[in-house]
């Protein structure tokens, strides 16, 4: 049994509605959410809902999946036909097909269709309309499958917002100490000009008036610039 299935990661999105038929959707929801997961290793789960009135399922084996690839003509491993499969859903071309009935609003069939790109193969899922407790079930799920992925992804931004506060707090720290640095730099840098200046006094006679105290401040003054 192939063991993708086992860390197939929840997929959530909007698929674009494309209605045919007599009443092409007059009155019914436009917006539509598709979550599609694995609910145990060996099954592949869809479920699409507008949280009204309308949801649909469909359920794949893994033999059925393997019918779909060869249907499809996806060619490689069972692992390569997965990520295309999965890619394919996470792309932005999933559209949610549905069939009205003639002088109805209801609908008579639907499919979910996803392509990874234009001219590559696609992938469908004929969807079945569930009513009733199994449609309430479905919603009450999806909501709470939803929420989970929510929670996931704010812990996710509040982990990376503390990152990034640690962060800044390191690069002032690091800042303040190049400052520190610099400020030592330029101490000793003075400190060597001020050494020079005075060593320099030997070589000055002062005495004798070759170079006078002003001319002397003013070469001094010159060192420590």
């Amino acid at each position: 049994m192939p063991a993708v299935l086992e860390e197939f990661e929840p997929i959530f999105g909007e698929p674009k509605v494309e209605w045919t038929g007599s009443c092409s959707g007059l009155g019914q929801s436009s917006a539509f959410v598709f979550y599609v997961h694995s609910p145990d290793s060996s099954h592949l789960r869809i479920c699409v809902s507008d949280f009204r009135h309308t949801t649909w399922e469909s359920v794949r084996s893994v033999w059925q999946l393997e019918d779909m690839r060869d249907s499809v003509g996806i060619g490689g491993s069972w692992s390569d036909f997965i990520h295309y499969l999965v890619a394919s859903i996470k792309s932005e071309d999933v559209k949610l097909l549905l069939e009205a009935l003639p002088d109805s609003n209801d609908t008579k069939s639907a499919k979910l269709v996803a392509q990874k790109s234009k001219g590559m193969p696609r992938i469908s899922f004929s969807l079945t309309k569930l009513t009733g407790a199994a449609a309430s079930d479905a919603v009450a799920n999806l909501s709470q499958e939803l929420f989970k992925a929510f929670k996931g992804l704010q812990y996710l931004f509040m982990e990376e917002q503390e990152r990034r506060l640690q962060l800044t707090k390191v690069i002032s720290v690091e800042k303040e100490k190049n400052e520190i640095v610099q400020s030592q730099l330029e101490l000793n840098s003075k400190r060597q000009k001020l050494q020079k200046a005075i060593n320099s006094l030997d070589k000055v006679d002062l005495t004798n008036g070759q170079n006078p105290p002003g001319k002397f401040c003013i070469y001094f003054c010159e060192m420590l610039l």
